[in-house]
């Protein structure tokens, strides 16, 4: 092979190196992705921090001021979504879940002929624990929160009102009404509301 050959060859190489080199350039001229000087949008979002406290919940009102002002026709209205469930007239019968007569004040899972879950039992504590005016709003709130292993399906009433007009109702499934508690007072030291008609309770001495 003479050198013209050669020359030619060699001229020919350095001529399509030129020409792929030339066009990487001109492809990354033509799509380059500049980063904007100013994002369109900053999303931040905060991680809780390990180990850090847990948003507080809400506190449920007490039932006593609740009950203030509470309907019970209005509560009668929301308990027909409950009969499906529960009955409500003296001597009734248990469907799905117990009779609600004369409920306020009874003592929880005793209810005869009733078949209560391992939680219902377990939350009785062997028959000590009542269905006080207290314990009706929290376990209505959430049932399932407020009794673990409880075999009710219902998501519970997140109403201040509803729940208060139902207590309301379910009180005058009684011979004999329960007396309302005193707001203000804690649930375990409220004075008694007398029934009506009965002569109100004598204050307490000073202390001495």
């Amino acid at each position: 092979m003479d050198s013209n050959e050669v020359n030619k060859l060699l001229a020919g190489f350095l001529g399509t190196v030129f020409i792929v080199f030339s066009v990487g350039i001109v492809s990354d001229a033509l799509f380059a992705s500049p980063a904007p000087e100013k994002p369109g949008f900053a999303i931040e979002a905060t991680e809780p921090a390990e180990g850090g406290p847990a948003a507080p919940a809400a506190a449920v009102k007490p039932i006593a001021e609740l009950l203030t002002t509470a309907n019970a026709e209005a509560g009668a209205a929301i308990f027909k979504k409950c009969q499906a469930c529960h009955s409500g007239e003296k001597g009734g019968p248990n469907k799905v879940g117990p009779d609600l007569w004369d409920i306020v004040d009874r003592p929880v899972a005793e209810h005869e002929g009733f078949a209560y879950s391992a939680g219902m039992k377990e939350f009785s504590k062997g028959g000590s624990e009542k269905w006080t005016y207290d314990n009706l709003n929290h376990f209505i709130t959430s049932p399932k929160k407020f009794v673990k292993g409880t075999a009710m399906g219902f998501a519970g009433l997140p109403k201040d009102e509803d729940r208060a007009n139902v207590i309301a109702y379910l009180r005058t499934l009684s011979d004999n009404p329960k007396p309302l508690p005193a707001p203000g007072a804690s649930a375990e030291n409220a004075p008694a509301k007398p029934a009506e008609g009965a002569a109100p309770a004598a204050p307490a001495p000073p202390a001495k």
